[in-house]
């Protein structure tokens, strides 16, 4: 791991140095400045710089394609595919086309391939799936899409005159959205106590009646 402090107190002597040399050379203008530099740093560089141990190069070799340093140049990431073939990456939602491969792949983590110069891709099992991306904005009626169509217009227009002719009718707002009207009729809730011994009372009634004799 390089030595932090060493690489700010090679900046800091660099850049206080190289100011300073500036201010003692009278030099204020850019093309100046660059006419100045490269004599600057044959000294700066005669003064602070130092010999590698080894002169030989220890780089090894990169046994890569040149066509796969754009697949490693990216960030890779994972992400749920859902019932709807819907992935969510960066608040966006991308829709699948769908396909027997794309529905393989339902309740499984797909890879995405975020680029630099080019758009993202998704991809299971090593393979492209084709997406389109969900706007949000084709979710809603615009003034200038109504205007465009006519058709859409004319009815708006007629709609408008007939609430114009027959405004509508406000109904009653609040908790209490309706209102008892009374009728006339007995509900069917529970009997009370004194309905209850009246209704006994006349069924003894009846059955004494009943038990007497009839008359001579």
């Amino acid at each position: 791991m390089p030595d932090k402090g060493r690489v700010e107190r090679a900046n800091r002597t660099l850049q206080d140095r190289l100011v300073k040399e500036l201010r003692l050379a009278g030099i204020s203008d850019m093309v100046a400045g660059n006419a100045f530099l490269p004599g600057f740093m044959a000294r700066h560089n005669e003064r602070f710089a130092c010999l590698p141990a080894r002169s030989d190069d220890l780089h090894r070799p990169l046994n890569v394609p040149a066509s796969r340093l754009r697949e490693i140049l990216c960030i890779r990431d994972q992400r749920r595919l859902s019932g709807n073939l819907v992935v969510h990456y960066e608040r966006r939602k991308f829709i699948l086309n769908d396909s027997a491969h794309a529905r393989s792949a339902i309740g499984q983590y797909v890879e995405t391939y975020a680029f630099a110069d080019r758009p993202l891709e998704i991809r299971w099992k090593g393979m492209l799936l084709p997406y389109r991306v969900f706007d949000p904005s084709q979710q809603r009626v615009t003034h200038a899409s109504i205007t465009e169509n006519k058709r859409l217009a004319e009815v708006l227009s007629y709609i408008m005159v007939q609430q114009q002719t027959n405004p509508p009718q406000v109904g009653p707002v609040g908790k209490q959205r309706d209102y008892y009207t009374p009728t006339g009729k007995r509900g069917r809730g529970r009997k009370s106590w004194l309905n209850k011994r009246a209704e006994r009372r006349a069924a003894e009634a009846q059955a004494a009646q009943l038990l007497q004799p009839p008359a001579q």
